[in-house]
């Protein structure tokens, strides 16, 4: 039975391969025109910046060098129920440098087309163990996000040897460059 998060929660991650499934609904009547939800991955060492370039992970970028962070690809309508997008994980296979996975969704083009988070609803985070298919945690948006065009939904961090996943939700306005800034 999954662990249903609440914001800042943390949750140890006891599976060495597992799927971040990330899900969302939006209010195109709101805007009339479609949203493009973006998920991307921060793979970062301990000074808190991405290892390089290789090591964000978006639609552009779907793979870390080593592999152990997957997109499987970029759905550009969210239409439909369950995941919209899907981060794999394997960390039998990450580098021993990478200390945290942070977990952003952006909105594409938010800015030109007039939207932000606020219109967007029932968000959500989770991870299922990829041996089983078991949901192990999950952690639901439920901030109105209303100036935001970014969100950290959370992520994955290594704390003494042990993975655990946090559950962040904290947005930013300034998009996916924010992030990069953050980042890099």
């Amino acid at each position: 039975m999954a662990i249903n998060l609440q914001k800042g929660q943390r949750e140890n991650i006891n599976a060495p391969k597992f799927t971040i499934g990330l899900g969302w609904d939006t209010n195109i009547s709101s805007t009339g025109t479609s949203f493009d939800l973006d998920a991307s991955a921060f793979i970062v060492g301990a000074n808190g910046k991405i290892l390089s370039d290789a090591h964000f992970i978006f639609y552009n970028n779907l793979k870390a060098p080593d592999e152990s962070v997957i997109h499987t690809g970029d759905n550009l309508t969210g239409d439909g129920d369950g995941d919209d997008e899907q981060i794999k994980i394997d960390l039998t296979k990450i580098d021993s440098a990478v200390k945290e996975i942070c977990i952003v969704v952006t909105i594409h083009d938010a800015q030109d087309r007039k939207q932000n988070f606020g219109q967007v609803r029932n968000s959500f985070i989770r991870i299922v163990d990829d041996s089983n298919n078991t949901e192990m945690v999950k952690y639901e948006l439920e901030e109105d996000f209303s100036i935001e065009t970014a969100v950290e939904f959370g992520r994955i961090y290594n704390k003494e040897g042990q993975w655990k996943f946090e559950a962040m939700g904290v947005g930013m306005k300034g998009g996916l460059e924010d992030y990069l800034n953050k980042y890099n």
